[in-house]
Order: C-alpha cells, then structure tokens, then sequence
C-alpha cells in the first residue's frame, strides 16, 4: 500500500481489544531449542490449546514438520505451512490495523534477527523477514511496507493514541542507528496510528532482544498498566523496575491521562540447569547457544490477551499465585489459564513472543 496507516485513518488496537483470531509459529530449530524442539512443541500445542478455546489459532509450519504439527495439535487449530527460522511470531509477524470502518490492513517492519546479535550463531533473517507478508497473504489483507526494523516484541499500544517502548531496544544502534529518535517516533506514529510515545529506558536484565517492553511493562485498557516488580535490593531487575515505574507515573497519554501503575511480582531468578542445556544442536561455528547458569528472563508480564481468558506463564511456584492475583484483578472479564511455559522460556521468550493477534474487523 502507497501512504501510512495513520495517513489513511487506520490504528493497531490495543492487544486487549476483541481478536478475529491468533497466529503462532511452530518450533523446530535445534540450535534454538533442545531434543531437537520436542519439549518446546508440547508446550506450543499447550498455548494453541488454551487460546483455541477462546478465539481461533493457526499454526504456521514447515514442510518437513507439517505432519507433525498435525497430529500434535487439536483438530479446531488450522495448520497451514510457513518456512521459518525464529519461531516467535510477535517479532517477525505482522502488526494489524484497524480503522473506523471496519477495515484491516496489516505493517510488514523490517526484522533483521533482533540486530544481527544471532549471527552467525543462527542464520540468516531473509526467511523470518518475508513471514508477516506471508500471514498478510493468509489472511487477505493489505500490507503496509514499514521503513524501519522493529520486532512486535518492542512495542505495546493502549489503541487510543498512545505507546511503550524501551531506549534500550529501538534506540540500539543495531535496529536504526542512523535515525534519531524524533524520526523513530515519528515513524511509530505513522504506522501505529499512535500520538504518544512513553519512553521506558532498559528492558529485562539479559533479555536477547535488547530490551523487549513485553518482559516489563503492558497495557490492560486505556490508562492502566502492568509493571514487573520486585522489592528485592539484590535482585538485578531492582533498578530497571525503579527507573520504568517512576518514567510510567510521571507521563501522561494521548487522552491527558495519568497511568494507573499495577505491579506483578517477578519470579526468583532463574538459572539454566545442566540438563537443559544438553541437545541443543551447534551452531555453524561451532557455538552453543544454551550453556548451564545462563540468567533466563522470566516475567509474568509476558502473557497473551485473549478474547475471554489470559494465557499466562506459569514460572515458579513461589511467585505464580501472587503474579496470577494481580492480573486477575486487572483482567475481571477474562478467566487467567496458568501455562507451564519453562520450555518457551528456555528458547528466549515466552507466551507473548510466540502469539501474535488478529484484530477483529467488520470486514473479513
């Protein structure tokens, strides 16, 4: 499409607004996952499962794991085949849009392998940087071709004017570095639809993604927040916390709101344990990329939005009930399903990284 979204009246809504449906991407890189993605597919086809019962799911896969895909996951989930190589579709997908008419129209961003810090550890990006045309195509819907690189993973929108991001990600000079942050904005505005931008300053401690928002911070409706949180002064994440709660209460939102700042306990610090990091293949040079003691960034924040329920991680017995009160009380419409997610979390990310919305639309 020539022009903007914004340009031609269109906005990404917020994640909490109502779904047409849910894409996910199948796991299958055995330099990312171990046992050759086994255990991460289980708990894949355990997400799939929970949203499927909420909204409709498709699966993108391989040709070599269609038949696979298949059988492991239920018969209400369309399986359709997509070459990959990352499989967390909120980062390589496309970002929807909506405008008042009821139409839907899909932003291709650039992905360049979260700023090449995977090469030439992984692989190339050039097939994860064709994946948003190809849903676009899936689902019929005009496309939008963004100037800048960005990963879904770094960005929320309440879907009334205003957006969270960190410095730490999309002002690293390996995403844009021969843009200022004035023309990043005025970019994110253009093809958010968005007036606002708040900005966080890092995101979680060792997160591979240079600071995704999604392990720190998300909208629950227009004016309220979730904000990972810890009371610990030893805990690395202590300052990072610190620093995004007093940014998010000092800023106000496109509306002139002031934000409602609720916080969701972090989990104890989790550590990669020596048998999860054995069967991960190496890479082509010679690398790995799981060692014992890796620091995983584990955060409660990094749930999915369905239509009628929250599909939440579930990361330490210690912390999974307070983290699930918080979001349910922020979420009374929506029942939280609690999801073994460690396996996910061992590849990098988590629930969030791997969905990626379909935002319903008048017109199909």
């Amino acid at each position: 499409m020539p022009g903007t979204p914004a340009g031609d009246g269109f906005r990404m809504p917020g994640e909490f607004e109502r779904h047409d449906g849910t894409w996910i991407v199948w796991p299958e890189s055995g330099t990312n996952w171990r046992d050759g993605a086994r255990p991460a597919q289980r708990a894949y086809v355990e997400v799939a499962r929970a949203i499927a019962t909420s909204e409709e799911v498709t699966v993108g896969v391989s040709e070599r794991q269609w038949e696979n895909a298949r059988a492991a996951l239920p018969n209400d989930v369309r399986v359709v085949e997509l070459t990959t190589n990352w499989s967390w579709v909120r980062d390589h997908g496309p970002t929807f849009v909506v405008d008042a008419s009821g139409r839907r129209r899909g932003v291709d961003w650039r992905f360049n392998s979260y700023g090449h810090i995977a090469l030439p550890r992984y692989y190339s990006a050039a097939h994860d940087d064709a994946i948003a045309r190809k849903i676009l195509e899936y689902e019929r819907v005009d496309r939008y071709a963004a100037p800048i690189v960005l990963e879904g993973g770094s960005i929320h929108v309440d879907g009334e004017g205003t957006l969270i991001t960190t410095e730490e990600c999309l002002l690293n000079p390996n995403r844009n570095g021969d843009l200022t942050r004035l023309q990043i904005e005025e970019t994110l505005r253009a093809y958010t639809g968005t007036e606002v931008v708040i900005w966080l300053g890092r995101g979680a401690v060792d997160d591979v993604t240079s600071g995704h928002v999604d392990n720190l911070c998300c909208f629950v409706r227009p004016g309220v927040v979730l904000l990972s949180w810890t009371d610990e002064p030893s805990d690395p994440m202590r300052e990072v916390c610190l620093d995004a709660r007093r940014r998010l209460e000092a800023a106000t939102d496109a509306r002139g709101r002031s934000l409602d700042v609720r916080l969701v306990p972090l989990p104890p610090a989790q550590y990669r344990t020596p048998d999860e990091a054995t069967g991960v293949d190496r890479t082509s040079d010679g690398s790995l990329s799981a060692v014992a003691g890796d620091h995983l960034t584990a955060s409660y924040i990094n749930f999915y939005i369905a239509n009628e329920l929250i599909a939440m991680p579930l990361l330490d017995e210690r912390t999974d009930d307070a983290a699930r009160a918080v979001i349910a009380d922020a979420f009374p419409d929506r029942r939280v399903v609690g999801i073994p997610s460690r396996e996910i979390l061992l590849g990098g990310g988590n629930i969030h990284c791997i969905t990626q919305q379909v935002p319903a639309a008048a017109l199909r």
